[in-house]
């Protein structure tokens, strides 16, 4: 599956209006003490509460627009905001979505789910589990499976979002993007190449689907073990993101759990946002030092998903 920006400058007409524009808004030293000019990307205040939104909407509406959106609706894997993601799009096209979930999902996620109207049912294990029921119930059901993140309407989708921090901030630099299953690396590296950015992919050190596959050079399974699993917990990576990373300039780096809390805290301590681990991920980069910006250069971190419980955040 080859990702061009031409799917994504699709992606954006199809899904404009639906969407929410993103919300740049500038960090001061308190909560980026770095040399560069950061700007945070607030794409947790989109609908459903994460980025998941633009590539479920793109699928729902590219799938509609061809006449492949069955009666019975769609049907995805998901930890949680992809799930969510996809009721809330099927919704746009009056249809429906099933969602099969992994034991572990946190009850916040479960609730959002219930609230879109989803129909959830339990995979039985990880995620790889609930895949695999997912696929059963698309053969039976006749159902259109979806993906959380390894199809090309998901990520072109989830490309949108650069597309809108570029034409607000022309003079950008570097983006720092925090990794799972790398639909949103794949989107917004299509779209940074396009446009001359720098990608930093952030990945929880045992997280780390996307770093071991640039080891590799091809996508493998890694070990899943981070307070962001939720999120970020992808045993593999799409191709998609090694193909648009082999086009541009993409560098990775893995940061603690430590230092994910960390930069979760901070973000609640100086913004007062309520921002889940695999959303204060890409942030934890800057603030760990694993990636350090060049004196003047423009960065932007996304923020990506707020589908949390805030009641461990310690209020300061």
């Amino acid at each position: 599956m080859q990702l061009t920006h031409a799917d994504v400058t699709a992606a954006a007409e199809r899904i404009a209006g639906h969407t929410r524009p993103v919300v740049l808004a500038q960090a001061d030293a308190e909560t980026v003490p770095v040399a560069g000019n950061v700007w945070l990307a607030l794409e947790h205040m989109q609908h459903t509460g994460s980025f998941k939104a633009r590539g479920a909407a793109n699928f729902v509406l590219a799938h509609q627009e061809q006449r492949r959106l069955p009666k019975v609706g769609i049907t995805l894997a998901s930890g949680g905001n992809a799930g969510v993601a996809g009721a809330w799009a099927a919704r746009l096209a009056d249809s429906t979505a099933t969602v099969f979930v992994p034991d572990a999902t946190p009850a916040v996620k479960l609730a959002r789910l219930q609230t879109v109207g989803a129909q959830v049912l339990c995979g039985n294990g990880g995620y790889a589990e609930a895949a695999a029921e997912c696929e059963r119930f698309a053969a039976v059901s006749g159902a259109l499976r979806s993906h959380a993140y390894d199809d090309p309407y998901i990520a072109a989708g989830a490309g949108t979002l650069l597309e809108e921090i570029v034409a607000q901030f022309p003079d950008l630099d570097t983006v720092l993007v925090a990794v799972g299953g790398g639909g949103l690396l794949a989107g917004i590296t299509v779209s940074a190449n396009h446009h001359g950015v720098r990608v930093v992919a952030v990945e929880p050190e045992n997280c780390r689907a996307f770093n071991a596959a640039l080891a590799a050079g091809a996508p493998v399974d890694v070990g899943i073990d981070s307070i962001a699993a939720d999120s970020l917990g992808a045993r593999r990576v799409t191709p998609m993101a090694l193909s648009a990373a082999a086009e541009g300039d993409v560098q990775s780096v893995l940061v603690t759990d430590k230092q994910i809390a960390s930069a979760r805290q901070t973000l609640w301590d100086t913004r007062r946002l309520a921002v889940e681990h695999g959303a204060a991920t890409a942030l934890a980069a800057l603030l760990s030092g694993s990636y350090v910006p060049s004196p003047g250069e423009q960065v932007a971190v996304i923020v990506c998903g707020a589908n949390t419980d805030p009641s461990d955040l310690v209020a300061r």
